[in-house]
Parts: structure tokens; sequence; C-alpha cells
């Protein structure tokens, strides 16, 4: 009996949890997706959200969020529950800015990788040699993190140019690039304001325009990491740690050494993700400065059900959203209220297929809700804008929770020879 076997066993979970949208659905709904947004700025005028400005911007906040999730997907396919990525992508801003500062950006990079994979270390050692629970290990992470870089940051920056016991001072930057001709020809198109080409436009536009070489490394490990975990024997192995380690220990795999890795791995993503924060997104360190993405990376992760397509997407969605407070939040986000509401509308409908007039009466309610509100407002405060990504964070996870299915094994204790 091979590992594959043992693995594709573990895999056939009965229940809602273990269906998998296919690729034709997935296309559907984001093509209906598309077209209902530029059906809703040709209504309201508010060319902004389909922008090529704006994507390229929603493109640069969701990096950091998608390596912290890719992060998390290494340790938890490995069985390891990693709520540390904010303390260690607070580790990859701190020593992503201090080699930055130093010795030039890109040594910057590789030294933000190997801060949060000390934080990551620390994460192993705790939850899989001392079989601590992984939430408080991680938990305390953070909050070590977080205490280290503060003391570091005061005898570090403090007495630097431009620097503070807050603040670092400036690092030279990596450069950004277009991709030349299609770039311009895009932009042009987007400014057009045509219904559907623009927006498609502005969405293409911003992908290519303006790129970091760190934004291009980033996206392309989305892709490899899908590969290596689900298309080699090294990848076998280890999602077989986070679905049964005691069959994969049965077979000959060494489960504690695939969790080191997994986490370690998990660890360099997430600090990869703060040192694009400190080099890339604002080009010094600041006290703070990853809010929350490593938690919202976590919710990428697990709005994507733990594979990387799916992360990709959530991280998108979450950097849209964080991404409105930078570019006329306040008009592009009373814009996807009304946007929101036609949604919910589909919402009820399909609820109603399935037969489930409750949860249908509730969210029709909502809908109403935000109909009535797109109707008497002409605007929305600042502090909406500033919390949408948080609250898209949480409406996502909760109208995404029926359908997950995590590793049977994630976050579950395990030694040594306890199948004997």
């Amino acid at each position: 009996m091979t590992t594959a076997t043992i693995v594709k066993a573990l895999a056939k979970r009965p229940g809602k949890g273990s269906r998998r949208m296919s690729l034709p659905v997935l296309l559907l709904i984001i093509s209906g997706v598309l077209i209902l947004t530029s059906i809703v700025r040709l209504i309201t005028g508010a060319d902004g959200i389909t922008s090529t400005g704006q994507m390229s911007t929603a493109l640069r906040a969701a990096v950091p969020i998608g390596l912290a999730g890719l992060g998390g997907l290494w340790a938890e396919r490995a069985g390891v529950v990693n709520i540390g990525l904010e303390g260690m992508m607070i580790l990859g801003t701190w020593f992503g800015a201090w080699a930055g500062y130093q010795w030039g950006p890109w040594t910057g990079v590789l030294v933000g990788i190997v801060g949060g994979a000390l934080g990551a270390v620390l994460h192993a050692i705790a939850t899989v040699t001392f079989n601590v629970n992984h939430i408080v290990s991680g938990v305390a992470l953070n909050i070590l993190a977080l205490g280290t870089t503060r003391y570091l940051s005061k005898f570090t920056f403090e007495d630097a140019p431009q620097g503070s016991s807050k603040q670092s001072p400036p690092i030279e930057s990596l450069g950004t690039f277009d991709v030349p001709g299609l770039s311009d020809w895009l932009q042009t198109l987007n400014e057009k304001h045509w219904f559907l080409v623009s927006d498609i436009a502005g969405l293409l536009g911003g992908l290519i325009t303006g790129l970091s070489p760190l934004t291009v490394v980033a996206v392309a490990l989305v892709p490899t990491s899908w590969y290596v975990l689900w298309r080699t024997p090294f990848g076998l192995r280890l999602r077989s740690c986070g679905e049964n380690p005691i069959a994969a220990e049965s077979l000959g795999v060494n489960v504690y050494k695939y969790k080191y890795i997994a986490v370690i791995i998990s660890g360099g993503f997430a600090g990869l993700g703060g040192a694009f924060l400190s080099i890339v997104s604002s080009n010094v360190y600041l006290d703070g400065q990853t809010a929350g993405r490593g938690y919202i990376g976590l919710a990428a992760m697990i709005f994507g059900n733990w594979m990387p397509g799916g992360l990709a997407l959530g991280a998108g969605l979450f950097g849209y959203t964080d991404s409105l407070k930078l570019r006329g939040g306040v008009t592009n986000v009373h814009a996807l209220i009304l946007l929101l509401a036609i949604l919910l509308v589909f919402g009820v409908a399909y609820l109603v297929w399935k037969k489930k007039y409750v949860p249908a009466a509730i969210t029709a309610v909502i809908s109403a809700l935000m109909f009535v509100w797109y109707a008497t407002t002409n605007e929305v405060p600042n502090q909406v804008v500033t919390a949408s990504p948080y609250v898209i964070t949480l409406l996502v996870l909760s109208l995404s929770a029926q359908r997950l299915r995590m590793p049977k094994a994630d976050g579950l204790p395990y030694r040594k020879g306890q199948g004997k």
C-alpha cells in the first residue's frame, strides 16, 4: 500500500464540505459579478471601482494577505494551526526594513523571510515537539513579536536619520515596471468607461501596471505551492501528516520532520509578506504596519477551503476592500453598497431554490436595508471605509462556512508512535 492510496482514502469524507465548486461554475459566477459591477458603475457613476489604478492598488494590497494565507496553507496542510502568522509578518516587516535600510532592498527581502521563519521555528518547537495548544502558541508568538520589534526599534531606528522609535529610515525601492504597449492600451480602454469592456480592461490593466518584481514573485508562489503540495511525493507526504499522521508514520513518513518543514516554510511566506509591506508598500517600517493582515490572510485561506486557487481569490477580495480607503473610498464604497444589495437578492433566490426559507427571509431583510441605505445617502462615513476589509472578512467567512473542509488532523496533538 502506498502513501497515495492512504491519502486518497483519507480524503473521502462525506458531507457538504467535501463538495468543490467546478471551474466552469466558478468562472460563470465571476463573470456574473463582473457584469453586475459594470451595471452598478454605470448607474452610480463611480468609475473608480474598476479603474486601472484601483485594481493596481488592490493587487498591491492583496499580495501580503495572500502570502500570509499561503503560509497558513502550508502549515495547516501538515496539521499545524498557525494563528501566529500575524507575529511572523511583524517580524518580517522589522527584519526586512532593518536589513533593507543597511544593505539594500533585496537583502531586506531575504532577511525578512528569515525573520518570519525564526518565529515559525518557535511555533514549531512549541506545537510539534512539546504539543502546546496551537492557538495558545500562536497568540503568544503574536504578542512576543510585537514586543520584540518595538524593543529593537528603540535602539536601532531611533537615532538613525529620518528614523524614530516607531519608524525606520526610508528604504531603497525595488522599482516598478509596466508591460510595454499593453498597459497603455488597456488604460485607454478603461478610460472610455464602456460597459463591461472598460471594466475588464481595468482589471487586466491593474494586473500588469506598476508591478514590483516582488509582486511577480509572490503571484508565482501560488501555482508553485499548488504544484509542490498536490503533484509531488514531498507534498503528498506533507499533506498525509495533516490528514492522518498515524497512517503516515506507519508508511515510514517522518511526521515531525514534515511538520517542522511546513511550519518553517509557513513562517517564510509570512515573513515575505511582512517584508513586502515595509519595502514595497510603504518603503519604511512602521509600528503596527501589519494591521491584522496575518489574521485576514488566515481568513483568506479558510475562504479558499485550504486550496491555493481559492486562497488567491479570497486575498484578491480582501485586498480590493483594503484598497478602497486609499483611492476615493467614500464614493466607491457607497456604490458597492448597491452592488452588495443586488448580490443579496440573488442570494435570496438561491436560498429559496434550496428551500431554506428562514435564511432566505433574513437575507431579504438585509438586502432591503442595503437598498434603503444606498437610496437615502450620498456617501458613507470614513469609518465604514476603514472597517470594510474586516466586515467583508466576517461576512465571507460566515457565508462560506458550510462548504469548508479542513484537514482532518489539523490542530490535533500528535506523538511519535501513538498508533502502536
